[in-house]
């Protein structure tokens, strides 16, 4: 009986084997399947005096073919690249919005700035004047449009990442049902290998959403973890991820947190890591928060210098100008409070623009360490601008990139730990439009006129002459006196000035640039245009129109003009979509090489399991003849007593 006990075992061990790798062959493309292997042991010998006699073999498990290290270097990886990925396909569909060509944003502020050119040649031409308010108008209705496919981008990534937390909290769900499963059948002595790899799966299936980190509990259970340490699953507990504004309830900046215990665990952004989820927080936060913030910067830039110098004129009727654009006014989604009310009660932040030129597209963190000093802190790149306050007693707070602080004067005094999240360009091309359509109001006339002195000898020429202030009073009329050729007195102010071709003669109300070389007796005049006694038509003046014109070469934008901040925009947005296309292209290469290393290890190899086949098949049929040979044995015998 031993033989046939023997055969038995074999033919039974060897079957198993076939149905193992029939399985393996089976589920060659089933996703997450780990290929599974028949461990087979020995069976302990029998002792008799010529030594040990065999019994056998059996089957001591099934065992996955299972890489934990390679498993987890993939699953990293295919989590960074998704992250990556994201972000790339995002970036191109900023770079749409963002249009060049004729039909671009940087197109229609050029013919803005060349309509001028026009009207300064004909300043009385109605039609020329009608021309250059419809630019301005198609200026900001593009600035408009742009903002609002943003704003639709905006919304589009908010429902994606919903979609998609969604289906982390389903797998997350899964995982838990899964765990309960593998937990009960633990004292069985044998891995679950189906439940496990549909586990691993569900694992590997989040990592492509967001981050995690995954630790095996005694019971089998397995416990998942985002941002290196907040649970999502511990055993068969599940937590709840979702999404949420950030602290000052900010609505265009986001961030994920983990309900547990009807308590809020918020994941810091920096920790995430990767995921598709990740990707989508990160551009929205950042990524398009810097694209808003250069439209808006531009918006603001052009709105503050086009109407400053608009008011510098006098229009048709010689009514001094008015703001051409909607004045730029930071309300309340530009200057937010924390959301849970802990800031001193009535405690209002001002800003406003000082100096257009030295705007930077951030937002700032504004707080106080101390009720009379503080911080802001641009959030751009982290520069820290200490400021000293004396509490209601000073409005102003400091002045920073070109932007002014300020305290509302209402008796309200900050007190330590009081902090705000200012938000200059968020709000600003949304906002931005043309308050005038009527021509003759087009403001394109000089306060101002110089005049050259009917008896001067010498070569004196005027170069440019602007205006600095412009009120509904007379400006008085200055003499220019050259005493020699370097040097000149004032009727406005006392002594003797020292003259320099092309340096800059400034009054508060102007500034004259002259070149050539004046002889002793000559003068030059700066008189009010609307002075009755030099018999002047303002209305065929455009010494505006030029200043306005002129405003399209002035450096505006990190040292580029006017006319040139829109492509230097687009700049800073391709050089980060180029960024983010090779990263993603890197990360890609990493996540199939390590992919491919773990497949190596537990996925399907058609071959190898069709020579198994046939190992099996022959030691299947040799225990067959095994068995076959002990029952002729037995017969034989049995037929030997029998006689």
């Amino acid at each position: 009986m031993s033989l046939v006990n023997i055969g038995t075992r074999a033919l039974q061990a060897n079957q198993v084997a076939l149905q193992v790798t029939g399985n393996n062959i089976a589920n060659v493309s089933t996703p997450g399947y780990s290929r599974q292997n028949v461990v087979m042991q020995n069976l302990p010998g029998q002792y008799t005096g010529y030594g040990f006699v065999g019994k056998g073999v059996d089957i001591k498990t099934i065992e996955r073919k299972l890489d934990d290290y390679l498993t987890r270097q993939s699953d990293v990886a295919s989590s960074n690249y998704s992250l990556d990925k994201t972000r790339a396909e995002k970036f191109k569909q900023l770079e749409t919005i963002f249009e060049t060509g004729p039909n671009g944003l940087g197109a229609a502020v050029s013919d803005m700035m060349n309509a001028f050119s026009d009207v300064a040649a004909t300043p009385t031409d109605l039609t020329a004047r009608s021309v250059a308010l419809t630019r301005i108008d198609e200026t900001a209705s593009r600035f408009v449009a742009t903002s609002n496919r943003m704003g639709d981008l905006q919304k589009s990534i908010e429902l994606e990442t919903s979609n998609k937390i969604d289906v982390v909290n389903n797998l997350a769900k899964n995982i838990a049902d899964i765990n309960l499963q593998i937990s009960r059948t633990n004292g069985i002595g044998q891995p679950p290998n189906d439940l496990l790899d549909r586990r691993d799966q569900m694992v590997r299936e989040m990592n492509q959403y967001v981050k995690t980190t995954s630790i095996m509990a005694s019971d089998g259970t397995l416990g998942v973890f985002l941002s290196s340490s907040q649970p999502l699953v511990l055993n068969t507990t599940v937590g709840k991820l979702s999404l949420q504004e950030d602290n000052f309830g900010d609505k265009t900046h986001k961030k994920l947190v983990i309900t547990r215990n009807n308590t809020d665990f918020t994941l810091e952004e920096s920790s995430l890591g990767g995921g598709e989820i990740a990707g989508l927080i990160k551009f929205q936060n950042s990524d398009m928060s810097e694209a808003r913030n250069l439209l808006g910067r531009m918006a603001v830039t052009i709105t503050t210098e086009l109407n400053k110098q608009h008011k510098l004129g006098l229009d048709l009727d010689g009514n001094i100008g008015t703001d051409i654009l909607k004045p730029v006014v930071f309300g309340g989604e530009n200057i937010l409070s924390p959301a849970d009310g802990s800031n001193t009660k009535g405690l209002q932040l001002g800003l406003s623009v000082k100096n257009a030129a030295n705007l930077v597209p951030s937002d700032y963190l504004l707080s106080f360490d101390t009720g009379s000093t503080g911080k802001i802190i641009r959030q751009s790149d982290g520069k820290v601008f200490s400021f000293p306050t004396n509490g209601a007693s000073s409005t102003t707070i400091a002045e920073v990139d070109g932007l002014e602080f300020s305290i509302a004067n209402n008796g309200a005094i900050p007190s330590q730990g009081d902090h705000f999240l200012i938000k200059p360009f968020s709000t600003a091309s949304s906002g931005m439009g043309s308050l005038f359509a009527t021509p003759r109001a087009l403001a394109v006339a000089s306060p101002v006129v110089g005049a050259m002195g009917t008896n001067n000898k010498g070569s004196l020429q005027q170069t440019s002459l602007r205006a600095l202030s412009n009120t509904s009073a007379d400006l008085p009329k200055v003499t220019i006196n050259f005493t020699s050729a370097t040097s000149y007195t004032r009727t406005d102010v006392p002594g003797s000035f020292t003259y320099l071709p092309g340096s800059p003669i400034k009054s508060d109300d102007w500034e004259l640039v002259l070149q050539g070389a004046p002889q002793n007796g000559d003068t030059f005049s700066v008189n009010d245009i609307m002075d009755q006694t030099i018999k002047t038509d303002f209305k065929l003046n455009a010494g505006n129109a030029f200043a306005m014109m002129n405003l399209r070469d002035k450096p505006l934008f990190d040292n580029a003009t006017l006319t040139d901040g829109y492509a230097s925009l687009i700049s800073q947005i391709g050089v980060r979509t180029q960024s983010a296309n090779y990263t993603a292209e890197v990360s890609s290469n990493i996540s199939q090489n390590l992919e491919t290393a773990r497949t190596g290890v537990s996925g399907v190899n058609l071959d190898e399991e069709a020579a198994k086949l046939l190992q099996y098949q022959q030691a299947y049929q040799a225990s067959s003849k095994m068995i076959q040979i002990s029952q002729t044995l037995f017969d034989n015998l049995m037929q030997s007593v029998g006689r």
